[in-house]
């Protein structure tokens, strides 16, 4: 087992305090908005040791990437691609001679990227188009121009097609500032008085307060807003729109970094390759369901062959310590109070809220002891029990994974 050395990451959109405090830092001011943990080669984790070595050197390239992400502010409006546009879009750039860690950059790896986020505060997020009639009764509630003529082509061409061609429309005919504006105003008003449908006129108004011209503002009324309580997770398939808004959480995935943007960012946009990238398939299934491993453990397996991530509770009530799920390689984050890591072998690592480890095959079956949480992220075995996806709106809305 080694004691890993992560590499933080400080985009705009970034808690000042929040990794810092989970870390027992002090803050230093600045925006902290990702501790990344495995071998993708963007931000490579180094084992602590008296000789330290990266951890690709000792463990190869893992399959799956593990971070604490914390955001005070909306991410980008984004969706990741598939294994086939992963690996074309990668050969295109590189033949176009751009530089990996280029900003430009779309394509940093030839991988897709399906994700899951474990809330580890109350976590929101915008995830996957609402359904043509919600949409509509969203836009019906806005008095503005531009809300009527939205309503207007959505009639026309309902279903994901028409939705898809509406947001096409706004990323590549642009919104004026003041059509913007006043729809956040109609909003304000809404919210004001009390009348919302879905939380889509309030999210309008938070976002605006970071964006107030992007036309991702807009885009917000067509998406599902989710609130995550601590302990629970969603799965974020490739092809499935989002925009993170606020909240810290544990996001495993596979070992990707290959994000396509359309808006409420900074960064680089490409809101062509978003359009390619929307699947067809999507939908407002997204919570994914627990399975029990032992009396300790929730497993939250979403059926991808990359990842799954354990959380384990210990206490002193069971002196021989919580049984890990089985996996051959292991990366182990402490998510509160002090624990111990205990392998086959019987060696010991200690290990406090935030500090983090990679374990291998080598190291057997793993027990943690103490009083505390960890989460475990790995790669499932064949066969292994996963979970289900929760419709996010309907009550009992449920859809077995495998």
């Amino acid at each position: 087992m080694f004691l890993l050395d992560n590499v933080s990451r400080r985009y705009d959109w970034g808690s000042s305090s929040d990794i810092p405090r989970f870390l027992g830092q002090e803050p230093d001011g600045g925006p902290m908005a990702e501790i990344w943990m495995g071998t993708h080669p963007l931000a490579p984790s180094t084992v602590v040791a008296d000789e330290p070595a990266l951890l690709v050197d000792i463990a190869g390239e893992l399959p799956f990437l593990l971070k604490i992400l914390a955001a005070d502010r909306p991410l980008s409006l984004q969706v990741h691609p598939n294994e086939a546009m992963a690996r074309a879009g990668f050969a295109a750039e590189d033949a176009a001679g751009v530089p990996v860690d280029a900003p430009e950059r779309t394509y940093r790896d030839p991988h897709h990227k399906p994700e899951m986020a474990y809330a580890l505060t109350t976590f929101d997020t915008l995830v996957g188009f609402r359904p043509t009639a919600e949409i509509l009764r969203v836009l019906h509630g806005i008095a503005t121009p531009l809300a009527r003529s939205l309503a207007e082509e959505l009639h026309a061409a309902p279903g994901f097609t028409g939705i898809v061609r509406l947001v096409e429309r706004l990323l590549t005919d642009g919104v004026a500032a003041d059509e913007i504006a006043a729809v956040v105003e109609a909003c304000r008003e809404l919210v004001d008085a009390g009348f919302d449908v879905k939380r889509a006129y309030a999210t309008v108004v938070e976002v605006a307060e970071f964006y107030p011209d992007d036309v991702g503002v807009i885009i917000s009324l067509t998406l599902n807003r989710l609130t995550l309580q601590p302990g629970e997770a969603a799965f974020l398939g490739t092809g499935i729109i989002h925009a993170h808004l606020r909240g810290m959480c544990l996001e495993v995935m596979a070992s990707s970094d290959n994000v396509l943007r359309a808006g409420l960012t900074s960064k680089p946009l490409n809101p062509e390759g978003l359009v390619k990238c929307l699947d067809k398939g999507m939908s407002r299934l997204a919570r994914v369901t627990p399975e029990p491993f032992g009396f300790s453990t929730d497993v939250f397996n979403p059926d991808v062959e990359e990842f799954a991530l354990a959380v384990s509770q210990c206490s002193k009530a069971e002196p021989g310590g919580t049984l890990l799920p089985p996996a051959g390689q292991r990366l182990v984050v402490c998510t509160g109070g002090e624990v111990e890591l205990i392998n086959a072998a019987g060696d010991h690592l200690k290990l406090g809220r935030g500090d983090s480890a990679y374990a291998g095959p080598e190291d057997g079956a793993l027990h943690v002891v103490g009083t505390g949480e960890v989460a475990q992220a790995y790669t499932p075995i064949p066969g292994s029990a996963s979970g289900e996806l929760v419709d996010i709106l309907v009550p009992g809305g449920v859809r077995p994974l495998a």
